[in-house]
């Protein structure tokens, strides 16, 4: 890698607003606000709207669209494909 041309790679703390869920990695993001880690040591922290302790798909409440619904009102609508 050229020295000088690329972002600093530290550790942040991503903080999940909707869950109350944080965790620490390393990232090229950086912010103004900081916290205090378990560890002690004070990190830049980044608010994001949503995450995985928060999303419907991980947390298993995502919804599930009727596909087979929407299959016999197209037919109803336009008919059925004929065979071929």
């Amino acid at each position: 890698m050229q020295p000088g041309i690329h972002p600093a790679y530290e550790p942040v703390v991503f903080r999940d607003k909707a869950g109350g869920f944080a965790f620490l990695t390393r990232s090229t993001m950086t912010s103004d606000k900081t916290v205090e880690w378990e560890d002690g040591h004070t990190y830049p922290v980044v608010d994001v709207e949503i995450s995985s302790a928060s999303h419907p798909f991980y947390t298993g409440q995502a919804r599930v669209l009727d596909t087979a619904g929407r299959v016999e009102r197209f037919e109803r609508r336009y008919g059925r494909r004929e065979a071929r």
